[in-house]
């Protein structure tokens, strides 16, 4: 993986189009000469700016982006789109302003004309819901890899085109990027991309301009409620990917109460998948067999097919999750013999999910599973998951994120402590907040659990991922939840260097299990 090589979400080979093209197809209004301006991209942010392209200024919570037109012109801008008010703050730069009365509704379209990604798009498939989907986006990655197509993928993760990757900075990229990134992938030849839609990317309008071919939603649990007063309004901003101006096709899990809702007011054509008994779906899935190195499960759909395969991580949810990229593909047109047959052939799907109950340990020693969950239903699922495939104790390191929904840190401590039985509360991505002030209310949690764990608290996370390990015995396991695939922790702003997994690995090592 690369970090933060930008280029890749952008063609290498831009093709201009003028400007007065987009200015009369759209109907906008302009201040200054557009005459002979060529424009070969857009750039929501001013230090991605690369020559030809369009900026766009939007109103932010502490100032107007039109006020940064000059650096982009220094940049190589040719123009600037932006809102009446921006059009008078961007005066001076001497550039020409495109004026629209909401930039952020029209990006999403004008970003599309630019990349021109309407023209013979890929197959296009969208994947949300508050846990798994990284997951998922993987799982089909892997399949299309499996299935011999050239495959994209936007995550939570990384941005990948083919084998080359790069870290992401958001769950889903702004419209610019993601058409951006399109684009590329079409100078790549890439059939298929997967793109991670979060409820923020919704509403904020980042993937306007496409229309996916199956777009599939797993789950809503609580998360978020910085940006969404309570699950009503974060279930309203999921529904919009599920209507014709969206998606062609939907695929539901029924594993939760919201994915009956879902269906309930879908306006599109819709396959239902289930993982629980007693539950009316087109689709089961069924586990066979669970390991520390994989689980193994049959899902059965209309007519009696079926498939039997298997995933090379551990827990239900994963089987779940498999199932849901598997019926995607149908959906998408795929024949599930032909899925069948790959999958047999190389006996499983193959695949890597960076950080999502990620084994880092070898076959001695106690099992060490680095996991991105940072959400009570999350702990619950992995909690759960963990405990069918160890005969020893679990011991969990967690902490939780600074400056994000501080609602759910009680509940989280409470849910560790009942399904782990020992705690190292430790600081994870504190931001601007006091970090001690963080551990205590998930310490709180911790202690007002009916029979609660062993407890300790370590400031320091490479101190309490060695702490966790000294406690560890050959059969026991270690869950490390919340930083995941992430490189960094975030401490008042300034992104220190910390990749968990290494560190895991290098605990391992150092209490002479590896």
């Amino acid at each position: 993986m690369q970090d933060g090589d930008s280029s890749l979400l952008r063609p290498e080979h831009p093709i201009s189009r003028p400007l007065s093209t987009l200015v009369e197809e759209f109907g906008l209004d302009v201040r200054g000469d557009i005459d002979g301006v060529e424009v070969t991209g857009i750039a929501l942010d001013n230090r991605k700016i690369i020559p030809g392209d369009v900026f766009v200024g939007l109103r932010g919570a502490h100032r107007h982006g039109a006020a940064l037109a000059s650096g982009a012109r220094e940049r190589g801008a040719v123009a600037v789109l932006t809102d009446p008010e921006g059009a008078e703050i961007a005066a001076d730069s001497g550039l020409p302003i495109v004026i629209v009365e909401s930039p952020r509704e029209a990006l999403g379209d004008i970003s599309a004309w630019v990349y021109r990604t309407i023209e013979s798009p890929p197959l296009l498939l969208a994947v949300t819901g508050t846990n798994g989907k990284t997951s998922v986006s993987y799982l089909l990655h892997g399949i299309l890899g499996q299935l011999g197509l050239v495959a994209g993928l936007s995550t939570t993760a990384e941005r990948a085109i083919g084998s080359t990757a790069i870290t992401s900075e958001l769950t889903t990229p702004e419209a610019t990027e993601v058409h951006g990134l399109l684009a590329r992938m079409r100078e790549n030849e890439v059939r298929a991309v997967t793109i991670e839609v979060s409820a923020q990317a919704l509403t904020r309008r980042r993937v306007d301009g496409i229309v996916f071919d199956v777009a599939a939603f797993l789950n809503l649990s609580r998360d978020h409620f910085d940006d969404y007063a309570d699950m009503e309004e974060y279930f309203a901003a999921k529904l919009p990917l599920f209507s014709p101006d969206r998606a062609k096709r939907a695929v539901v899990s029924l594993d939760s109460e919201w994915g009956h809702r879902v269906v309930d007011e879908c306006h599109i054509p819709v396959t239902t998948v289930t993982s629980l008994p007693n539950v009316d779906a087109d689709w089961t899935v069924t586990v066979l067999q669970e390991r520390v190195d994989g689980t193994e499960f049959e899902l059965t759909g209309p007519s009696g097919r079926s498939i039997r395969t298997s995933v090379g991580v551990i827990g239900h949810h994963m089987a779940a999750n498999a199932a849901v990229a598997i019926v995607m593909l149908v959906e998408a047109g795929f024949d599930l013999d032909a899925i069948g047959h790959v999958l047999d052939r190389d006996g499983e799907i193959v695949t890597r999910i960076p950080g999502r109950v990620e084994r880092v340990s070898e076959s001695r020693g106690p099992a060490l599973f680095v996991d991105y969950g940072h959400s009570p239903d999350a702990f619950t699922v992995t909690l759960d998951a963990v405990r069918r495939v160890v005969e020893g104790r679990i011991i969990m390191v967690f902490g939780a994120d600074g400056d994000r929904d501080s609602g759910k840190r009680h509940e989280m401590g409470r849910i560790a402590s009942e399904g782990a039985d020992v705690l190292v509360v430790t600081d994870y991505n504190p931001r601007f907040e006091d970090p001690a002030s963080i551990r205590s209310v998930l310490l709180e949690g911790a202690r007002s659990a009916h029979d609660p764990a062993e407890i300790h608290e370590v400031e320091a996370p490479g101190k309490a991922i060695r702490l966790a390990v000294s406690l560890a015995g050959e059969n026991d396991a270690v869950l490390w939840a919340g930083p995941g695939h992430e490189d960094h922790i975030d401490i008042r702003g300034e992104k220190v260097p910390f990749d968990a997994r290494e560190e895991a690995r290098l605990a391992l090592r150092e209490a002479g299990w590896s």
